[in-house]
């Protein structure tokens, strides 16, 4: 079944996004360890710049886009769907979508929304899929000891159930890229920058983010001037 997981066209979709033409404005890719408050940094970005954030937002212009059912899509976020699951959902539901087309649209979405520019995106792929060209690539990871601290507020979870929560979510993020574009996540040349939040507070990891951006703006425009 690696043929369904990993489809060539999924590949092709990744692989367009080196080949586009640059986008009006620079984007922000947002990648995480789970627990690192990946997902706060990049709302608090958001928030500085005026951009839009897509995080669970995906999935819900997906879902509109789409007319499909958003807790659909969360079954299927960031994990991977076995075929057995699959086909029991296909035959017991009349609307039912299938993880190769989840990620095929999520994937395109991703591109369309880099293409514009000036939104951050948190994980997804976006990192791996979006043109370095164009776009800021960030990589939050932080000690175990904080990222079961937060996935315990977060999750109102013992420490041994927070720590087996992300040992598995990491794990599913992982193969879900591989599985579907051959991509590794945690290879630390995929990122421009990789703060650590166990060591910076989240206003102290916006700040650097946007220093980072600053001076990426800064290089593109010379860029495109020559």
């Amino acid at each position: 079944m690696q043929s369904e997981r990993a489809p060539e066209a999924l590949l092709r979709v990744a692989g367009h996004a080196h080949d586009r033409r640059a986008a009006r404005a620079l984007s922000i890719a947002v990648s995480r360890e789970t627990g690192a408050r990946g997902t706060t940094v990049a709302r608090a970005v958001g928030k500085r710049l005026g951009w839009q954030v897509y995080d669970q937002e995906l999935l819900q212009k997906l879902a509109n886009d789409k007319n499909w059912r958003v807790e659909q899509l969360e079954s299927m976020d960031e994990r991977e769907v076995g075929w057995l699951n699959e086909m029991v959902h296909s035959w017991a539901s009349d609307s039912f979508v299938s993880q190769t087309a989840f990620v095929r649209a999520l994937a395109e979405t991703i591109l369309t929304l880099g293409q514009r520019g000036q939104c951050v995106i948190v994980g997804r792929g976006a990192a791996q899929l979006l043109a370095p060209s164009n776009t800021l690539r960030v990589r939050l990871v932080a000690a175990m000891e904080d990222r079961i601290r937060v996935i315990r507020q977060e999750k109102r979870l013992s420490a041994d159930e927070a720590a087996r929560y992300i040992e598995t979510a990491d794990r599913e993020r992982v193969r879900y890229l591989r599985d579907h574009f051959q991509m590794d996540p945690t290879d630390p040349l995929g990122y421009d920058l990789i703060l650590n939040s166990s060591r910076f507070p989240v206003e102290e990891c916006v700040d650097i983010v946007l220093a980072a951006l600053r001076n990426l703006e800064k290089r593109v425009s010379v860029e495109r001037a020559s």
